[in-house]
């Protein structure tokens, strides 16, 4: 049955038209007020407007009109109309009325109308459906830039609710395996017995998916978390009659949850298969959240664990070292004469005791040393400097040594006089390690040391040790011990700086030793900055390299750096690095500013050009963001009060505040 609303006067035209359309609906009426009352409540097909109505204005009439889903027919009679009334018509006919052309003109607009209101309704559907998918993309995005459960179960829901409007949803998720949380998310508030049937609801959804469930969940220990949109009214037992969609949240054999949503208006089946695929999105970024959720408690308890050991070697050291240190001295004294005289066999029995003394000593500032190392607590005094006196030391000092197993030591430094910014101290640690390590390991030939100048894309090295030495750039100063020992096999090499690892052969069970030498000559490297390799032959000898960066501003500032970041977390507090980036003439003219960057800021600093372009990087020490953004806002202040100095320039500040922590906070502006 279609529905007509005639806007007439004449009862003459209101007859013909219900004779014409008897079967069907006729409202008339001519208030304006009710004519827009009826075309919302009533819904008619077709508004039939009388064109010699003197009442309501028809212009005003029939654009209000035209914003209803209606087919508009104008019936022509005395009066002539203007194109501000036929513009919002759809269809004329003449008076007489003829009552087969109305008829016809009917027809043909409610086909009209039902293809567009196919139409409206194909685009409502297909503006869903893009809203949706859009949705989903944007809901994928953002579980793929977090591996935090809470927030990966909150992203899931928003897209549900985004998607599909529900009034109510219950998520059950386990944030470890002793802590279930039913996640309840709710337009209006949630009665108490609601809540009760919910969580058991969740309980019996739990053992119903999971054959053996891996504990059991009862509602005194499931844990909830209630968001509520409105406090206006509350929800009650109604709110299970809702349509509902269920979803287990499950990725391979892993189980991680479910998640059920309730809506008053029906489901479609489009919406069952967006909500599916919702749920199926979470679950691959939960397993890896779960996944790195284990890694890092495994790391915390392998970090616990080697703390430990650490703590433990150091203080069993520490323990050890004074008891050997009397009995050291104790027998220095026996030896001295000075408790009386000895005889031949106490004297070689005492210096035999010392001797083990002396390498025990060896052996426990190893474990030390490691100790120190793998704590960060290793103190380096860097200082500019030249390598060859302390070769010359660590010659000297083992040449006795060398003498008893008919070997001898020579050096050969290299013609340059180049400078390295490094720790003498550890330098000759690591030289005599080396050298100590020559000595025992052969029995005939000479041990030579060599130094040279060479960039880092001249070395030469075994595959095995690429990782340590491809980061290498620049100038280096290379320092080379070689020796004609046993050597050692190339399928070993790779071994040969692990902690606590010593080549297998009978020589080397001979001589014995911790196997820390080599590992802590490898870390000092790292804190130098430079490198440590071999390269051996079988029963030929072995060649042990060094190198450390050549002396440059560059170099300088970075051990100074590192120097001062060892002394900031000694002392429990911060160190900022802050670095001021533009043209060459702005920085000049920044550096020519007493005031602003006077020598305190200027003692470690550096300064780098490529191009046109400077970067000035300065070392604040007990610096924090607040005093690098101070500075920062005082060259803003100091460029903009002396326009007629600086022009229009970019600055770009960055920086990196490093504590007691190991953590670094970067900033750039």
């Amino acid at each position: 049955m279609t529905k007509f609303l005639l806007i007439s006067e004449d009862s003459g035209k209101e007859e013909v038209i219900k004779n014409t359309f008897s079967s069907d609906e006729v409202i008339t009426c001519t208030d304006e007020v009710m004519i827009f009352d009826i075309l919302k409540v009533e819904d008619p097909d077709i508004v039939i407007v009388d064109g010699d109505i003197e009442k309501p204005d028809l212009k005003h009439l029939c654009r209000k009109i035209k914003q209803f889903p209606v087919i508009t027919i104008l019936i022509m009679g005395e009066k002539e109309h203007n194109k501000d009334i036929t513009h919002n018509i759809n269809l004329f006919i003449k008076t007489p009325i003829d009552s087969k052309l109305l008829t016809a003109a009917v027809e043909s607009s409610l086909r009209t109308r039902q293809s567009l209101l196919k139409m409206t309704k194909s685009n409502q559907e297909l503006a869903a459906s893009l809203y949706q998918l859009n949705v989903l993309y944007n809901t994928s995005s953002q579980l793929a830039g977090t591996l935090d459960k809470d927030k990966l179960v909150k992203i899931m829901i928003e897209g549900i609710e985004k998607s599909l409007n529900f009034e109510l949803s219950c998520t059950l998720i386990f944030r470890s395996e002793r802590e279930p949380v039913l996640i309840i998310n709710s337009l209006y508030k949630v009665s108490e017995r609601l809540l009760e049937a919910l969580k058991l609801r969740a309980i019996l959804s739990y053992k119903s998916l999971l054959s053996d469930p891996p504990f059991d969940i009862k509602i005194g220990n499931l844990k909830i978390e209630k968001n509520i949109k409105h406090n206006i009214q509350e929800y009650d037992f109604s709110v299970l009659r809702f349509d509902n969609l269920f979803a287990p949240i499950v990725l391979n054999d892993d189980f991680f949850g479910f998640t059920e949503i309730y809506r008053e208006n029906p489901f479609s089946t489009e919406d069952a298969t967006v909500f599916q695929t919702l749920v199926r999105q979470v679950a691959i970024p939960l397993q890896s959240a779960s996944f790195t959720q284990e890694l890092k408690a495994t790391n915390q308890k392998l970090q616990k664990l080697e703390r430990l050991k650490s703590e433990f070697i150091s203080i069993v050291s520490h323990e050890l070292r004074t008891p050997l240190t009397a009995i050291k001295n104790a027998m220095d004294i026996i030896l001295s004469g000075k408790a009386g005289e000895m005889t031949e066999n106490i004297e070689k029995f005492v210096s035999m005791g010392k001797r083990n003394a002396i390498r025990l000593s060896g052996i426990i500032n190893d474990l030390l040393d490691i100790s120190k190392i793998e704590a960060g607590k290793m103190d380096f005094k860097f200082e500019l400097m030249h390598v060859e006196p302390v070769i010359e030391y660590v010659k000297n000092n083992l040449l006795e040594v060398a003498k008893e197993k008919g070997l001898s030591i020579q050096f050969n430094p290299s013609e340059d006089n180049v400078e390295v910014y490094a720790d003498s101290n550890r330098l000759e640690q690591v030289l005599t390690n080396l050298v100590s390590n020559a000595i025992k390991f052969t029995q005939k030939g000479d041990i030579e040391i060599s130094t040279k100048v060479v960039n880092a894309r001249e070395l030469h090295y075994d595959q095995c040790f690429e990782e340590d030495i491809k980061k290498l750039q620049g100038n280096y100063l290379q320092v080379c011990v070689t020796d004609h020992g046993i050597g050692i096999e190339r399928k070993d090499l790779n071994h040969v700086f692990d902690k606590f690892a010593q080549i297998e052969n009978s020589l080397s069970r001979k001589v014995g030793g911790t196997g820390l030498g080599l590992p802590i000559a490898r870390q000092l490297m790292e804190a130098h900055n430079g490198a440590i390799w071999c390269d051996s032959e079988i029963n030929k000898g072995s060649k042990f390299y060094f190198v450390i960066p050549i002396a440059n501003d560059k170099s300088n500032f970075v051990m100074i750096r590192k120097q001062l970041a060892q002394k900031a977390r000694s002392n429990g507090s911060t160190l900022a690095v802050i670095k001021i980036k533009s043209t060459n003439e702005t920085i000049e003219k920044l550096l020519r500013e007493n005031n602003l960057l006077n020598k305190t800021y200027m003692a470690n600093s550096l300064i780098e050009k490529e191009g046109m372009m400077t970067t000035l990087s300065l070392i604040l020490m007990d610096g924090d963001k607040p005093s690098a953004e101070f500075l920062h806002k005082k060259i803003d202040s100091v460029i903009e009060q002396n326009k007629d100095l600086y022009g229009k320039c970019d600055i770009m500040y960055s920086y990196e505040i490093e504590g007691d922590t190991h953590e670094k906070d970067s900033y750039s502006g």
